[in-house]
């Protein structure tokens, strides 16, 4: 059995390939909620039905499968950090990030958002937390929801650090590990998962990122950070995984064609909302493995671009939307195609993100810390256009 939790210290190079996809894919699927008919923070005034099936299914598993991913880092992360020191970091790296976007990024989009009630920025910062909880009022986190909820996470499971360091846990996670590994053997998470989702979705049956309202999805992200934590961070695990990606790429067709005729065909209201509900959840679960599987199989490798991007990569997703926001705005307003004003928010959003993180952010420490980087020395953030050292690869 593959008990030893020690964390080697090989770089899981698929890991930050499948975590920079996922986020670049969060863009993506932001910019398509624009053109949706469900009503975003800005919309076009034509919608495009056709983009709901795609969206909804794009949002069953790429949120469960960033907090799996999240798990396999965290594991990496902690090392040989007592709980203290694992907090500190998670209170430096989601934290301050959160607070930062809490009370600058999110009214501006807020702001963007109720223009014609405001006029200019100006009038609406007395009224940023005016009126409560958004929607009603103005006080919100947007996006910012998967940092709380990930900093909530890590906070919970920092007083049993310890005990995932002992003999018992050390047992425990071998005998997973050793299920897990046999054929289709990781849908041994899956009852767990369900079971959580029929009880607690009774009370909290809506996903709302608001936290107080919101706990079966909690629990939902949570089982996918532990799931990540314990087992797909066993090399056992990942290489099985890896072979047998085509299982679970079939079980990904099945389980996702399974959902779409729960939604067109079964008349019966309950039957349909639990038939649906174990459908998304076995369609969440399987995509998860079937990437792992084929990043591990084809992306497990090192990359000069690799380091810049990771490290790119959260400061892109704090001003992603912001970004979206802003720019949708302008560009809807202009008498073009749907198409034009697409591909235009596209690819002026993309502008502006990397503007201001390569021209602004990552020169500037205290701008880094608060974008969630870590902090460098004046001679690293003064070596402008050097994208990687050579000797980075050979480490």
């Amino acid at each position: 059995m593959d008990t030893k939790v020690t964390p080697k210290k090989t770089r899981k190079y698929f890991v930050d390939w499948l975590r920079i996809a996922l986020i670049i894919s969060v863009f993506f699927f932001h910019v398509g909620m624009i053109f949706r008919p469900e009503q975003w923070h800005v919309n076009s005034t034509e919608s495009f039905a056709f983009l709901d099936p795609i969206m909804w299914w794009l949002h069953i598993w790429r949120m469960p499968l960033l907090f799996l991913v999240s798990g396999i880092g965290t594991f990496y992360a902690i090392g040989h950090r007592t709980s203290w020191q694992y907090v500190k970091e998670r209170l430096r790296r989601l934290y301050i990030p959160f607070t930062f976007g809490f009370f600058t990024l999110v009214p501006l989009m807020v702001y963007v958002e109720r223009i014609d009630k405001y006029g200019s920025l100006w009038n609406f910062i007395p009224h940023m937390f005016d009126g409560g909880p958004y929607p009603a009022g103005n006080i919100s986190w947007h996006h910012l929801w998967f940092i709380l909820y990930l900093l909530l996470i890590s906070l919970l499971i920092a007083p049993f650090l310890n005990y995932t360091r002992s003999g018992h846990y050390n047992m425990i996670r071998g005998r997973l590990i050793h299920m897990a590994s046999k054929k289709m053997g990781l849908n041994l998470v899956l009852p767990v998962i369900i079971l959580s989702q029929i009880y607690l979705r009774q009370y909290f049956p809506d996903s709302t990122h608001a936290l107080a309202n919101d706990w079966a999805y909690f629990v939902y992200y949570l089982l996918f950070f532990l799931s990540g934590f314990m087992l797909f961070t066993s090399d056992k695990v990942i290489e099985t995984l890896a072979q047998q990606r085509r299982l679970y790429l079939a079980q990904t067709l099945i389980s996702s064609a399974i959902y779409f005729l729960t939604i067109y065909l079964i008349d019966n209201e309950s039957v349909r909302y639990y038939i649906y509900m174990v459908g998304s959840i076995v369609t969440a679960w399987s995509c998860g493995l079937t990437a792992l599987g084929y990043f591990k199989k084809y992306l497990d490798q090192n990359h000069r671009y690799r380091k810049v991007l990771n490290e790119a990569i959260y400061p892109f997703y704090l001003l992603h939307q912001p970004a979206l926001i802003f720019v949708g705005y302008v560009v809807l307003q202009w008498d073009i195609s749907y198409g034009a004003q697409a591909v235009l928010i596209t690819l002026l959003s993309l502008v502006v993100i990397i503007f201001c993180y390569w021209f602004i952010i990552r020169r500037f420490n205290v701008l880094r810390v608060v974008f969630g980087m870590k902090t460098r020395s004046k001679r690293q953030v003064s070596a402008i256009g050097q994208i990687v050292k050579p000797h980075v690869l050979n480490k």
